[in-house]
């Protein structure tokens, strides 16, 4: 006979700072310790606390939440935030992890018109890789879309499987905007998946970044499969909650989504009775 019985992996459960926008950083470290997270991801944008290492420190050590992971900054908005320099933000961001004791960083593929940056960034991030033990861990993107035309903004890649990098991330809200198979890209990333972004989708042309299990993605078979597999990564909760009416529907949402979580992480396994 065999019972079945909760197998809890390894897994660490953050959440982003993005997940709070509008609000502050410093509000995603406070949210973050009242409601149970493992800790935290920093997106390091336009908030002056994000890109500073010693506030980043202070946040930490007041709500006792451990930075896991720092998000380089990778988007439109943040082309001036760290430098100009792509390189010069990636060794701003590693040298940011190392500082606050953060094992991952994440970085997305270059835009396209990043023709330089681009041409070496396979074999500059695996320089980099090589030396420290902070994992660059780069993620998925998608192809743009306006009506019938799509644009391919990434370079060498969105779908970074197709690339040969040490660590992804693969991020589901990211796969419901290519319109990909999200299990079959975790397939194709095996044990290099290092880090996961939890969100939803619906197929939009837009990166909706939705709570998990309100869109179509498959973020409780994901969460199921790294359990039975092992996954020691960290798994982050990145939503979009802009239109939270309230800080209190926010803070709701976010607590959903970490229960969400934490309930599809705790997988039933067969085991003999003893």
């Amino acid at each position: 006979m065999a019972e079945p019985v909760v197998r809890i992996p390894d897994a660490k459960v953050a959440l982003s700072t993005a997940s709070v926008y509008p609000e502050s950083t410093a509000t995603a470290f406070e949210i973050a310790a009242r409601l149970g997270y493992d800790g935290v991801e920093v997106m390091v944008w336009t908030d002056p606390v994000s890109q500073d290492i010693d506030a980043l420190r202070r946040l930490s050590d007041f709500h006792r939440m451990p930075i896991l992971a720092v998000h380089a900054p990778c988007l439109l908005i943040t082309q001036r935030v760290w430098s100009t320099d792509p390189w010069t933000k990636l060794q701003r961001a590693r040298s940011a992890a190392e500082r606050l004791g953060a094992s991952t960083v994440v970085v997305h593929p270059p835009f396209r018109w990043q023709r330089q940056y681009a041409r070496d960034f396979v074999r500059g991030v695996w320089r980099m890789a090589e030396e420290t033990d902070v994992r660059f861990a780069v993620e998925n993107m998608y192809p743009w879309r306006y009506r019938d035309r799509e644009m391919l903004a990434y370079a060498p890649d969105w779908d970074v499987t197709k690339d040969d990098y040490r660590h992804f991330t693969v991020d589901l809200s990211h796969t419901a905007t290519a319109r990909t198979d999200a299990l079959a890209m975790v397939d194709r990333m095996g044990d290099r998946l290092g880090h996961v972004h939890l969100a939803d989708g619906n197929g939009s042309a837009k990166d909706e970044h939705l709570v998990p299990g309100r869109g179509s993605q498959p973020c409780a078979a994901l969460l199921e499969r790294l359990a039975l597999s092992g996954f020691d990564g960290h798994v982050v909760i990145e939503v979009n909650t802009r239109r939270a009416m309230s800080s209190a529907e926010r803070e709701a949402d976010l607590a959903e989504a970490l229960a969400f979580t934490r309930l599809h992480l705790a997988s039933a396994v067969r085991v003999p009775r003893s």
